[in-house]
């Protein structure tokens, strides 16, 4: 088994900064965060530029496409890997292909291609299904004919057997009573979003096990003087998680700011789209052109379509937009989506026995300088 250190200026771990310390690796596996100086000859060792950071790997939940590939127009392993090779140049290091509102076929085929996919790539840690369970009154750039509630059926297929971590996007209001809770027996991770729920339909659904909001204030019920909403409930409520896209379109920078004044545990997301990581501006969904203009996905009529956005990037935004510490935007990124997705135990933290997925950071641009995956270098573009 080699073992190897990765040493920086600064190591944040996931709770805390380091200065002059350097991260050990053994095989897999991170075996020690210990100061630069207390290690040996036996170590080979990667120094990173002067003023770097070393931090966990960023980790999105919530990832439509990349490197000119929709997760949607082909539900098959190889255009996850294709997506999650993008997305790695970004400094993610683990997500979740995300699916959204489909037929159910084509939704089965996505699962079976994440299952395919994790087996080959450890930084697919398993899938999304945004939808197709959400109200017809806030389907943002989803199909509104291919939404619908769940039946028999389709609790079938989501209790079935499958391996990693499993998410999903639900309209509470818009399912029958106990359906939450037994996702949530069956291994999944249940998020809000696109969703008409009052505050009392968003409460009761946490009280079944409902622990994430999918992109807070996108395509939900507005908050209210007298029907806070979903967004009350997320943000009041400290065992709960919820996404933002900080990238300057999707939710203004005040809101933003208010957001992170809440008691829950706010994470970033991507929800990108096929031009990150690839060449092409323009690409289709559900057989409608979707075009980047200034930075965003959008319709021909103006509506946003997913984002252009890179964790990278969205880090870069915390610090530079909202004045947030490096540290605190890494946790976003890393530790905290970790957590909600029940991996907080191997991933998004750098400590003894988690697995060796670090990204390397630029101090001035923040830009990332390379990746590692359970302990395999890469080396950014």
């Amino acid at each position: 088994m080699s073992v190897k250190a990765i040493a920086a200026d600064f190591v944040f771990d996931g709770w805390q900064t380091h200065e002059d310390a350097a991260v050990v690796i053994e095989g897999s596996l991170i075996a020690t965060v210990q100061p630069l100086v207390e290690l040996t000859r036996d170590h080979l060792v990667h120094r990173l530029p002067p003023g770097a950071w070393l931090a966990p790997g960023f980790i999105d939940v919530q990832v439509n496409g990349g490197g000119d590939v929709l997760f949607n127009d082909a539900p098959t392993p190889e255009s996850i890997l294709t997506i999650a090779a993008a997305h790695r140049s970004f400094g993610t290091t683990g997500l979740l292909p995300t699916f959204i509102t489909d037929t159910r076929e084509k939704t089965r085929a996505a699962l079976v291609a994440a299952q395919q996919a994790l087996r080959r790539e450890p930084s697919v840690l398993g899938i999304h299904l945004e939808g197709p369970h959400l109200s017809p009154e806030k389907p943002g750039v989803h199909d509104p004919s291919l939404i619908r509630a769940p039946d028999d059926r389709d609790l079938d297929m989501l209790c079935s057997d499958w391996e990693g971590t499993r998410l999903i996007t639900l309209a509470p209001e818009r399912v029958p009573k106990g359906f939450i809770a037994k996702l949530v027996s069956a291994g999944w991770h249940v998020s809000l979003g696109h969703s008409a729920a009052t505050y009392h339909e968003t409460c009761t659904a946490m009280a079944e096990g409902l622990s994430g909001f999918t992109h807070l204030f996108n395509a939900m019920r507005p908050l209210s003087s007298r029907e806070p909403g979903p967004i009350a409930a997320a943000l009041e409520t400290p065992g709960v998680w919820y996404g933002l896209i900080v990238d300057g379109y999707h939710v203004s920078l005040p809101i933003l700011r208010l957001a992170l004044r809440g008691l829950s545990q706010p994470m970033l997301v991507t929800d990108a789209m096929p031009p990150v990581g690839g060449a092409r501006a323009r690409f289709q969904l559900y057989e409608r052109d979707i075009h980047v203009a200034a930075g965003a996905c959008r319709t021909t009529d103006g509506t946003l379509a997913g984002t252009t956005l890179d964790m990278a990037t969205a880090v870069r935004n915390c610090v530079e937009l909202l004045q947030i510490p490096l540290p605190d935007a890494l946790r976003f990124a890393s530790t905290h989506p970790a957590e909600f997705v029940g991996l907080g135990d191997i991933l998004g933290r750098l400590a003894r026995g988690y697995r060796a997925d670090l990204v390397a950071i630029d101090a001035v641009t923040l830009t990332v300088l390379g990746t590692w995956v359970a302990g395999e270098y890469l080396a950014a573009h």
